[in-house]
C-alpha cells in the first residue's frame, strides 16, 4: 500500500487561541453544519468497490463513500474499541479534524445497549439482562463513560446528535403481551430516563428518541399511545420535555419516505379503501413523510413544544431499481392495484431483516425542502451493515438467530409469507457485501458519478506523536516539535491543537503556533493522520508559555480579510487524499450584510465525482436551495470528491 503524497503546510494563525466552548443550543443542529464521515465505513465501501468487476457499480460505491453515517455504541466494549471497530474517542478526534473553520459539525452517535435490549426480537439482543444489576451496569459502565467522553471540553465545539435506544419505547407500546418486554418495561423507562438526563446535561448534545416507523406505529391504536408514552418518559426526566430535542423514525428500517403513487389511504378501488388492502392492513400511513407529520401533531398535543423536530433514517428506504413502479396501477382489483403501485417491494411491511430489493434512499441533508417538520435526513444505519444473521452464528454479544432473518422462513406475523431476507447474512452490525451491492444498485434517487482509483483501505490509526517539546517563545508565538508517528500506510500530516482547538496542520514534525496572547500558558497536543484518513490519539499534552510583552516592535499578524457588505469570500481546503483522488471543501462566507445567493469560481481543471452542499457546473459552484441565502458573517460549506491531484489550498473568487 502506498502513501498519498499530499503535503499539509503549516500556516500562521490569527488571533488568540482559546479553549473550545459550546455554542448556544440551536433548534435544528443540522442547519448550517456538515456531518461526520466515518473513515472506517468509507474504507469498507472503498474496499467493496475495489472487489467489483462491474465498473459502473464500483463507481457508484465510490460516489457515496464520503457520505456521513452514524457511529453505533452497541455494547460496552464499543466505547473503547473492539474487533468490530475503533472506539468513541477515535471518532470524536476524527470529527475534530474534519471540522473546518467556524462551520459546525454534527457527530451522529447511536446509544443502544439497554438492559433486555430488543425484547421482541433476537437478532439484535444485547449484553445486559433486564435486571437491577443490568440497569446498574448500563448506567455506570455504559452511559457514564460515554457521557465522560462527550462532555470533554475539547469536543464542546461539535454538535453531538444522539439517537436514543432504537426499538425500545415502541416495543413497550405494541408488545406489552410479550413476557420479555414485560420484564424489560421498567428497565427501558429507567434506562432511557438516565440516558436523557445524563446526555442532556452536556450543552452540545442533542437527544433524538427512536419512534419506530409508519409500518409499526401508524395505526391510531398505536400512534396515540406511543406519543403519550414519549410524553410520560420525558416528564420523568430532570428537564422534562426539554430533555428531548426531537425524534427519529425508520431507524435501520426500509419503509419508504414517500409512496408517490399511493397518496390517499381512503381512495376507493373495487369499492374498498386502499388502506384496507392486504399489504397495509387498515394502516392509514404508507410512508414516513405522512407518518412523521402525524406523529409531530400527536407529540405536540401530548405536551412537546411545536418546535420539536423529526429525523428520518433514509439509508435504506429508496426502493429503486428495475422493479420500481413508474405510475399508479390501472387495476380495479384492490390488492393488485396496491401491489402494482407501491414502491415498497417487500412481501410484508413487517419484513424488517435484510430485505431483498431495498435501495439506498435520500442522501443526508438538513431541513429538506417540502418537509417542515423534518430536521434532517440522516444515515443512522450505515448501508452495508447486516440486520442479523440468516443462520445461527455463535457469538459473545448476546445475539441469536431471529427467524425473520432466515429467507426460508414463512412467518405467521407476515401472514404466512416468506421473510424475503437475503441469504448469507452475518451477525447484526457486520459488513454484508451482497446487501451493500444491492442497496447501491437499487438506490433511489439513483447514485450518479463515481469512478477513479480506490482510496487506500486501512482502519488502523497511526501511533500518537511523542516527545512534544517547545522552543524559544515570543510574546505571541511558540515553536513546537515532536517525534514522528508510525503507521502501516504512512503518515500524511499532523494537526496541532491549542487548548483543544485545532490551530493548524504540518507535513513535518515542527510547527510554530502564532497569534497567542503575551504572558499566557497554553496546553498543546498533536495528532497524526494517515493516508486512509485515520487519526491517531492525541499526544501527551505539553504546557507552553508565551513571553511577556516587552513593548517592542514585533509586528502583529495581519488579520484575515473580511468580505465587504453585500459580498462574500470563499476558501478551498483539501481535507483528505488518496492515490488518484481526494476530498475537498469550499467554505463560503457572507460579508457584513446578508446575501441572497452566491457563486464561486472553482479551481481550474477541477474534476469531481460527487458534490454535496452545492452544485458544480461550467467551472462554478452554486448553492443548493437551502444554503444560498446567508446572514451577515454566516458561512456554508460545499464538499466534494475530486479525482487526480488536489488543487492548492487558498482563496477562490466569490460573488
Amino acid at each position: 500500500m502506498t502513501t498519498a503524497g499530499l503535503a499539509l503546510v503549516a500556516a500562521p494563525i490569527v488571533g488568540a487561541t482559546t479553549a473550545n466552548a459550546a455554542e448556544p443550543h440551536v433548534d435544528n443542529p443540522f442547519v448550517g453544519a456538515t456531518q461526520y464521515v466515518n473513515p472506517q465505513w468509507t474504507a469498507a465501501v472503498e474496499a467493496e468497490a475495489a472487489r467489483q468487476s462491474d465498473a459502473t457499480l464500483a463507481g457508484k460505491m465510490r460516489a457515496i463513500s464520503s457520505q456521513p453515517t452514524a457511529v453505533w455504541m452497541d455494547r460496552i466494549s464499543a466505547i473503547t474499541g473492539n474487533a468490530d471497530g475503533n472506539g468513541l474517542k477515535y471518532h470524536l478526534d476524527n470529527a475534530l479534524d474534519q471540522q473546518q473553520g467556524s462551520t459546525p459539525l454534527v457527530f451522529n452517535v447511536v446509544i443502544y445497549d439497554l438492559p433486555g435490549r430488543d425484547c421482541h426480537a433476537l437478532a439484535s439482543n444485547g449484553e445486559l439482562p433486564a435486571t437491577d444489576e443490568g440497569l446498574e451496569r448500563y448506567k455506570t459502565e455504559y452511559i457514564d463513560p460515554i457521557a465522560d467522553l462527550l462532555g470533554d471540553p475539547q469536543y464542546a465545539g461539535l454538535r453531538i446528535v444522539a439517537t436514543i435506544e432504537p426499538d425500545s419505547l415502541p416495543n413497550l407500546t405494541t408488545n406489552a403481551s410479550n413476557p420479555a418486554c414485560q420484564q424489560a418495561d421498567p428497565y427501558y423507562r429507567a434506562g432511557v430516563k438516565y440516558a436523557l438526563d445524563t446526555l442532556h446535561a452536556i450543552p452540545n448534545v442533542y437527544n433524538y428518541v427512536d419512534l419506530a416507523h409508519s409500518g409499526w406505529l401508524g395505526w391510531d391504536t398505536n400512534a396515540g399511545p406511543a406519543a403519550q408514552l414519549m410524553a410520560e418518559v420525558a416528564q420523568t426526566t430532570n428537564a422534562g420535555f426539554a430533555s428531548i430535542d426531537g425524534f427519529i423514525t425508520d431507524t435501520a428500517n426500509t419503509t419508504p419516505l414517500v409512496e408517490p403513487y399511493l397518496t390517499d389511504p381512503n381512495k376507493q378501488v373495487g369499492g374498498q379503501p386502499v388502506r384496507s388492502s392486504d399489504f397495509y392492513e387498515w394502516n392509514p400511513y404508507f410512508d414516513e413523510a405522512g407518518f412523521t407529520a402525524h406523529m409531530h401533531d400527536l407529540l405536540v398535543s401530548a405536551g412537546f413544544p411545536s418546535s420539536i423536530g423529526m429525523l428520518v433514517d433514509t439509508s435504506r428506504n429508496g426502493w429503486g431499481g428495475p422493479d420500481r413502479p413508474t405510475a399508479a396501477s390501472t387495476s380495479s382489483d384492490l390488492n393488485t392495484y396496491v401491489n402494482e403501485s407501491r414502491v415498497d417491494r417487500r412481501n410484508h411491511r413487517g419484513a424488517w431483516c435484510n430485505p431483498s430489493g431495498a435501495g439506498i434512499g435520500e442522501r443526508p441533508q438538513a431541513a429538506p425542502s417540502g418537509y417542515p417538520h423534518i430536521d434532517a435526513f440522516v444515515w443512522v444505519k450505515p448501508p452495508g451493515e447486516s440486520d442479523g444473521s440468516s443462520t445461527e452464528i455463535p457469538n459473545d454479544q448476546g445475539k441469536s438467530l431471529d427467524r425473520m432473518c432466515d429467507p426460508t422462513y414463512s412467518s405467521d406475523a407476515l401472514g404466512g409469507a416468506l421473510t424475503g431476507a437475503l441469504a448469507g447474512a452475518p451477525l447484526s452490525g457486520q459488513w454484508f457485501p451482497e446487501q451493500f451491492q444491492q442497496l447501491v444498485a437499487n438506490a433511489y434517487p439513483v447514485i450518479t458519478g463515481g469512478g477513479g482509483e480506490p482510496a487506500p483501505v486501512d482502519t488502523v490509526a497511526p501511533s500518537a506523536p511523542t516527545g512534544l517539546s517547545a522552543g524559544t517563545a515570543t510574546a505571541t508565538s511558540v515553536p513546537v516539535s515532536w517525534t514522528a508517528s508510525t503507521d502501516n500506510v504512512g503518515v500524511t500530516g499532523y494537526s496541532v491543537r491549542v487548548d483543544g482547538t485545532a490551530v493548524g496542520t504540518a507535513s513535518g514534525t515542527t510547527y510554530t503556533i502564532t497569534g497567542l496572547s503575551p504572558d499566557t500558558s497554553y496546553s498543546v497536543t498533536v495528532t497524526a493522520r494517515d493516508a486512509a484518513g485515520n487519526v491517531s490519539a492525541a499526544s501527551a499534552p505539553l504546557t507552553v508559555s508565551t513571553a511577556a510583552d516587552d513593548g517592542g516592535t514585533e509586528p502583529e499578524p495581519e488579520p484575515s480579510p473580511e468580505p465587504e457588505p453585500g459580498t462574500c469570500t470563499a476558501t478551498y481546503t483539501t481535507v483528505n487524499s488518496w492515490s488518484g483522488g481526494y476530498q475537498g471543501e469550499v467554505v463560503v462566507k457572507a460579508g457584513t450584510s446578508a446575501i441572497p445567493t452566491w457563486k464561486v469560481t472553482a479551481p481550474a481543471g477541477l474534476t469531481t465525482s460527487n458534490v454535496w452542499g452545492g452544485t458544480l457546473a461550467s467551472g462554478t459552484f452554486t448553492p443548493e436551495a437551502w444554503n444560498g441565502s446567508l446572514a451577515a458573517g454566516a458561512t456554508t460549506t460545499v464538499g466534494f470528491i475530486g479525482t487526480g491531484t488536489p488543487p492548492a489550498n487558498g482563496t477562490l473568487t466569490c460573488s
